[in-house]
């Protein structure tokens, strides 16, 4: 029964966006309580529920999306992303672009969770699509295939590594393990897929990116360009890099892993990007601070859906959805990794968060490590690749894609969904094949 109610709740959401065009935001809220109390909780615990789900979801990512649309919009109006766009097609020519991009989002993905990374990137996908003449999702799907990976696959990245220390796996060979998954998975859910998607014909949302066409004088240096664009990365990649080579002790390790915060490091490059493409270049305070105003409107309602959809993340979690899929696989003989992937992938598919999904299987199937002699190295490839599975309108990162691809439903399922089950079911059979070797 209450995963009936779950899929009764996405189909009423579906009618009241596609049928009754209600507004998205308010379709989530009205599902999310709906869900809540169809499933038993009282009325003041279902709006609790979701207050706490909003303001989980939108607590750091707000600084996270605010300060990512700052830099963005710095990076683009400044033609800083005009001029790295340039340098990607002269280096990688127009034909290779789609492994430019993959390239990046594998690099920037290791060290930090999706979110951040997608929207440090977006607005060089955005540069990169416009300049080339391709078609968006051609550009950006690779992008966020290689990030998907990572977030599900590979250590140092936050997920994959809480996973490996609930297992007690080596970090070293879940990586190892990670990177011969990882590969294949890319290529396949990134730049072959993307070449099916040709049809949806998209552009940027407005306030998210300008095409002007900025003269040769008036674009910054390439390499302050490309400094600018990485700060977040270096130091987000540097603190995760010290965690693993330093002790907790260490002055070193604490002072970056606070500059090293997502919000932090964005905060950073924020203040960075002021005078590197700004103040440095001549330009009024003024005209700086109008920039990076301008930026904040195009996410307003942006933040609003992901809130949306974090609040129907939090009333699955909390109505003791997950309960009901733990008892569905109990007493199976099933392979343990196919089960600790199973598990993971209908979490992830009734809960909505990968995190979620990733931390709840890993305690559910930490058991079948001793039990089984599996390797713990696979069990956190297998759960990571099962947390990734058909991402839908319960998911916050559905809702990030959708708007800043600027896709309807239809397409967002046809689109993400599909790339997010593809780099899953890759995972799943890489994990078996590999057991087979080892």
């Amino acid at each position: 029964m209450p995963l009936l109610i779950v899929v009764a709740g996405v189909i009423v959401l579906l009618i009241l966006i596609l049928a009754f065009r209600l507004n998205a935001f308010l379709a989530l809220i009205l599902v999310a309580l709906g869900v809540g109390i169809a499933e038993g909780m009282p009325v003041k615990d279902a709006l609790e529920s979701v207050q706490k789900g909003v303001g989980d979801t939108l607590g750091s990512l707000v600084l996270i999306l605010g300060f990512g649309a700052m830099l963005g919009n710095l990076i683009s109006e400044s033609g800083a992303a005009q001029r790295i766009t340039y340098g990607l097609i002269r280096r990688f020519g127009k034909n290779n672009l789609q492994w430019a991009m993959v390239l990046t989002g594998f690099i920037v993905g290791l060290p930090m969770f999706y979110t951040a990374g997608f929207v440090i990137l977006i607005p060089l996908v955005f540069a990169v699509a416009s300049s080339a003449g391709l078609p968006l999702l051609y550009v950006g799907v690779p992008m966020a295939a290689a990030l998907s990976v990572t977030h599900g696959f590979l250590p140092p990245h936050p997920g994959p590594t809480a996973i490996a220390v609930i297992f007690e796996a080596d970090i070293t060979l879940t990586l190892l393990y990670g990177l011969c998954l990882a590969v294949p998975t890319i290529v396949i859910a990134g730049p072959l897929f993307s070449r099916m998607l040709k049809r949806y014909k998209t552009e940027p949302p407005q306030n998210l990116f300008t095409q002007k066409q900025f003269s040769e004088a008036e674009m910054p240096g390439y390499g302050v360009s490309i400094f600018t664009a990485l700060v977040p990365i270096l130091l987000m990649a540097t603190a995760a890099i010290l965690s693993l080579l330093l002790p907790i002790t260490s002055p070193l390790r604490q002072v970056f892993e606070f500059i090293g915060d997502p919000v932090i490091a964005l905060l950073i490059s924020v203040l960075v990007a002021i005078f590197t493409l700004g103040l440095n270049r001549g330009k009024p305070m003024s005209e700086v601070m109008k920039t990076v105003t301008d930026s904040i409107a195009g996410i307003a309602m942006i933040l609003l859906i992901i809130g949306g959809g974090g609040a129907l993340k939090q009333v699955l979690v909390d109505s003791g959805v997950g309960n009901a899929i733990i008892s569905l696989v109990e007493d199976t003989q099933l392979s343990p990794l196919f089960l600790a992937w199973f598990i993971a992938a209908l979490l992830r598919v009734c809960l909505g968060s990968a995190t979620v999904a990733a931390i709840t299987a890993a305690g559910i199937a930490l058991p079948l490590v001793g039990s089984t002699g599996v390797s713990p190295e696979l069990m956190v490839l297998t759960i990571g690749a099962g947390s990734l599975m058909f991402s839908h309108v319960n998911d916050p990162g559905f809702w990030i894609f959708k708007e800043y691809f600027n896709l309807t439903i239809p397409q967002t399922l046809a689109t993400w969904s599909i790339m997010e089950t593809i780099v899953s079911v890759m995972g799943l059979l890489g994990v078996l094949l590999l057991d087979a070797f080892i």
